[in-house]
């Protein structure tokens, strides 16, 4: 078979070794060859280990590029391992080893005994497609340095991130996003914009589920992106330091170090981060009531976003034994955003004539912290995958905003019209307490047991002071100011068993959630933005069970076929359920609704795996039906501005069913060692029944994405890849939007002997990364395009010590992974 490039790492090193009292001051060397068996080619960044009679780790290396070895070893008995990632292990028993010795050539194969696991291995990405998840490691990405994490989740297949930073999974938003497994607060309460604060060079891996097994949230009607961040388990220090600057003006330095011993293990990954975010939208607003004076209203609006991003991530592993260990982890974050946003609106009366035009302009200074801490505790029993997992963690966030909007009329004449203050200090806390059992039966069975409770409560204080007239004293509004309280408490259980059955692979599971979510509004004069229905103070509770399958069934060892079923949740959380409307436009707002229910939804998957010597490729066909699924519309609300304008409303609510079906194919080629290629393409289609107020809002929307990417090996050390990525046209029951193109490139070169690389990137290149939409209701069309950032320069540069180049550095696949999955 051709070789297909890996990502490993080291497990052991001879740094710590050197300092063993029991060393012998015989030295010897052996040395050796590994191949695959199939084909005889030489495995590269194989681990060779070497043990001693009481099974402790004395020393190790790795295989050069044909394959090779030669470790220095104190002269004794050993057991010796020979471990590739996908492959077998192989052990060489009781090998009394007198004086330097060349070893038989050793031969892996494939391993497709695995319960859940198989391999993919090519050199843009690596994907590890389980019973229930696909793995991405995305760290050789050249186009993702000096992004962040958000930004690098674009390059993931099944996933899109749209003009806004909204992240979906096959073109669902209802996706749930977590961090080491768990909810966090570097993923954000309640929205994604703290993933903009993490650098992509973070990052481990991203794991894919789009069948999520018991043991995971019921939450995420589309599934779960769970990013692992890295933890290095090369023995001995280690680390890196990576600088960037880029066009429009940002700057960013981050930094990661390890020290690992036999006793414990530290972490730390630090970062901060500049960037200058210009944007712009023009909003067209045709208004079709007779009545109204000027039907026409054109809103142009340019924004300037600067943001300052703090954030560091300590921990440390302590080894109470071989196979105890207990971790303690703490995360901080500072932020501190100016933007301002002006809005220049302009009236045109039925003869298109400029009959209003006003400027309105908004000035918003926030600050955000977030802090977490983790506690992990971890046994594992003498039988291999027996063992026990404990998990605490605390999360405190705070933000704190000040916003002043001033507004004028320039036509017919000048005139200063009165301002508004806006303060918004918003708090979020969160408990996790999470316990995981896992029991090996007999060769190939596997059962498992948890809970997991989250408790988490956010409160909004929202106060609004405006003058009665321009230049006058601030008056506080006691319709809109308030403190909203929301509170989402969830109790799960789960438990599921795993077993093969000849070329079948199961694994079944059972997860019960109690869910309670509570509203409460203080105000002294509650008003609800003119919608009585809004029920300002709630508390309702949901008990649900969620049950999931997994299986595949393997034709052979290079392609298999999977099935998946789960029940999924979505619950409101965040601006969706604050009754309370933003205030950025004047005619044109956000509200969010008290009354949304969790919808909840029924998914399978059909999936399909077939590897060649040079080509890999996965498709899946893919199906869901949702119950009150949310959907946001547009509505009239009957109110005008102080000028006259209609404000029109954006608001979420639950409709009656949505159903989703679509196909998606991935392709991985590498026709020579100098070219890679990789692409994907999913096809989707929504079908959405229901009404609200009246109107009926059924509509069918079809649409697809594809993305591919080209990396090419050209002499003197230089690597060149593209990304290129098409979102294409869609639809709802009121919009219609336009495709998007967009193209990324990017170079780097290693220096300094390959322990430093200097890399350069360009992201959307053609600045066509806009967004065009055209709403039509029976009072008013609308027309908007909107561009969250222009095309984008980067320059970095990556140093690194005591450790290999990032794409040759992913950690072995050992049972040693699994501990940050659950």
């Amino acid at each position: 078979m051709t070789k297909y490039i890996s990502i490993i790492i080291l497990c052991v090193t001879s740094f710590s070794f050197g300092q063993n009292p029991n060393r012998s001051s015989e030295e010897i060397t052996i040395s050796g060859n590994i191949i695959e068996e199939s084909t005889g080619v030489a495995l590269e960044y194989a681990t060779v280990v070497f043990t001693n009679s009481r099974g402790k780790t004395v020393t190790g290396g790795i295989t050069d590029s044909q394959g090779k070895y030669a470790i220095n070893v104190s002269a004794g008995k050993y057991n010796i391992s020979f471990e590739f990632i996908g492959f077998a292990t192989k052990v060489l028993e009781n090998q009394n080893l007198t004086k330097s010795t060349t070893l038989p050539t050793i031969k892996l194969t494939e391993d497709s005994q695995s319960l859940d696991e198989v391999v993919i291995r090519a050199e843009t990405t690596e994907v590890q497609v389980r019973l229930d998840k696909k793995i991405y490691n995305i760290g050789k990405d050249l186009t993702t340095s000096g992004a962040n994490v958000g930004d690098a989740l674009a390059n993931v297949p099944s996933v899109t991130v749209d003009i806004d930073g909204a992240i979906a999974l096959r073109g669902n938003e209802n996706v749930r996003i977590l961090i080491n497994g768990k909810p966090s607060a570097m993923a954000g309460f309640g929205s994604t914009d703290a993933l903009r604060a993490l650098p992509a060079d973070a990052i481990d891996r991203v794991e894919v589920i789009t069948s999520p097994s018991a043991r995971y949230d019921a939450e995420g009607t589309a599934g779960i992106l769970n990013i692992i961040l890295r933890k290095e388990k090369t023995l001995g220090l280690n680390g890196s330091i990576q600088t960037n600057l880029g066009y429009p003006n940002s700057s960013s330095v981050s930094g990661n170090i390890n020290l690992r011993t036999e006793k414990f293990n530290i972490f730390n990954t630090t970062g901060y981060r500049y960037r200058e975010s210009p944007g712009e939208a023009i909003f067209k607003n045709q208004y079709l009531a007779n009545s109204i004076i000027n039907p026409l209203v054109i809103e142009n609006r340019d924004s300037e976003r600067i943001g300052r991003n703090f954030n560091t991530n300590l921990g440390i592993e302590y080894f109470l034994s071989d196979k105890t260990s207990i971790t303690a982890s703490g995360f901080f974050s500072l932020g501190n955003d100016d933007d301002e946003t002006v809005n220049t609106t302009d009236e045109f009366n039925r003869l298109n004539n400029l009959a209003i035009s006003r400027n309105r302009t908004e000035f918003e200074s926030e600050t955000d912290r977030n802090y977490q801490f983790a506690l992990n505790y971890i046994t594992k029993f003498n039988t291999k995958g027996h063992e026990l997992k404990a998990d605490f963690q605390y999360e405190n966030g705070k933000e704190e905003g000040l916003s002043r909007i001033n507004e004028s009329n320039v036509l017919p004449e000048l005139e200063i019209l009165p301002s508004e203050l806006i303060t918004i200090d918003e708090t979020q806390k969160e408990y996790l307490a999470q316990m995981d059992y896992v029991l090996p039966i007999g060769e190939n069975a596997q059962f498992e047991a948890g809970y997991r409770g989250n408790f988490r409560e956010t409160q909004t204080d929202y106060e609004l002071t405006e003058q009665e007239v321009a230049g006058g004293v601030f008056v506080r509004d006691d319709g809109l100011s308030n403190i909203f309280t929301y509170n989402e408490n969830v109790n799960a259980f789960y438990t599921q068993y795993g077993n093969k059955y000849g070329k079948f692979s199961v694994l079944a599971g059972l997860r019960l959630e109690h869910t309670q979510l509570k509203g409460k509004v203080d105000a002294i004069n509650v008003d609800s933005g003119g919608d009585e229905a809004l029920n300002l103070d709630f508390d309702r509770s949901y008990t649900g069970l969620f049950p999931t399958l997994n299986v595949t069934y393997e034709l052979n060892d290079r392609e298999n076929i999977t099935l998946g079923y789960n029940r999924r949740i979505n619950r409101p959380r965040g601006r969706w359920i604050n009754p309370f409307p933003s205030r950025s436009s004047e005619a044109n707002i956000f509200q969010g609704n008290t009354n949304l229910d969790p919808a909840f939804a029924n998914a399978f998957d059909l999936g399909y795996l077939k590897r060649w010597n040079k080509v890999t490729l996965t498709t899946s066909v893919y199906y869901q039906n949702e119950t009150d699924a949310f959907e946001r519309i547009q509505e009239d609300t009957g109110n005008e501005t102080a000028n006259g304008i209609p404000i029109i409303r954006m608001l979420p609510i639950n409709l009656s069913t949505n159903e989703r079906i679509g196909f998606e194919a991935g392709i991985l080629f590498n026709p020579a060692k100098w070219l890679r290629l990789n692409g994907s393409f999913n096809f989707f289609q929504f079908n959405t029944k229901g009404e609200f107020n009246g109107v009926d809002y059924s509509a069918k929307n079809t649409s697809y994405f594809a993305r591919g990417s080209a990396k090419v090996s050209l002499p003197y050390k230089i690597e060149w890849q593209t990304n290129a990525f098409y979102r294409g046209p869609s639809n709802d029951a009121q919009s219609e939007n336009e495709g998007i193109l967009s193209v990324d490139l990017a170079l780097s070169k290693d220096v300094f002997n390959d322990n430093a690389t200097i890399g350069f990137n360009v992201s959307d290149l053609f600045n066509s990364r806009k967004s065009n939409t055209l709403t039509t209701t029976n009072t008013f069309i609308s027309e908007s395009e909107f561009q969250r950032r222009p095309r984008s320069f980067n320059l970095a540069f990556t140093y690194r010590f005591n450790q290999k180049k990032q794409k040759r550095s992913q950690s072995n696949r050992n049972s040693e992974d699994d501990d940050e999955e659950f």
